[in-house]
């Protein structure tokens, strides 16, 4: 069974940069699409990115568009997401996600979605 593992996370103050990753231990997340979600305090898990299984095409909230990039590297079996221009309202913890099965939308971007999950890293942004 695949697993994912997020490592990173810390502490930014506003408009810094923060790079977070999820690698995939157990199997190949190469054929699937990805996505990070995040959930901050008393709010809904939300999505914040997805990106197809072959790196060709991404998808982002509206919040995050422009300042967020996900990106992948199969061949190390890691998804990334590149944090830029961080907002207080980014604070939250972040959630990698895999789908693994057959898929015929071009994007997914809710969390039923997805049915494996990491377990999660907290990015805290200071103003």
């Amino acid at each position: 069974q695949v697993q994912l593992v997020e490592p990173g996370g810390g502490s930014v103050q506003a408009g810094g940069s923060l790079r977070l990753y999820c690698a995939a231990t157990g199997g190949t997340i190469s054929s699937y699409p990805m996505a990070w979600f995040r959930q901050a305090p008393r709010k809904e898990r939300e999505f914040v990115a997805t990106i197809r299984w072959s790196g060709s095409s991404t998808y982002y909230a509206n919040s995050v568009k422009g300042r967020f990039a996900i990106s992948r590297d199969n061949a190390k079996n890691t998804v990334y997401l590149q944090m830029n221009s961080l907002l207080p309202e980014d604070t939250a913890v972040y959630y990698c996600a895999a789908r693994f099965k057959s898929s015929s939308r071009t994007y997914y971007t809710r969390a039923a979605d997805f049915g494996s999950w990491g377990q999660g890293t907290q990015v805290t942004v200071s103003s």
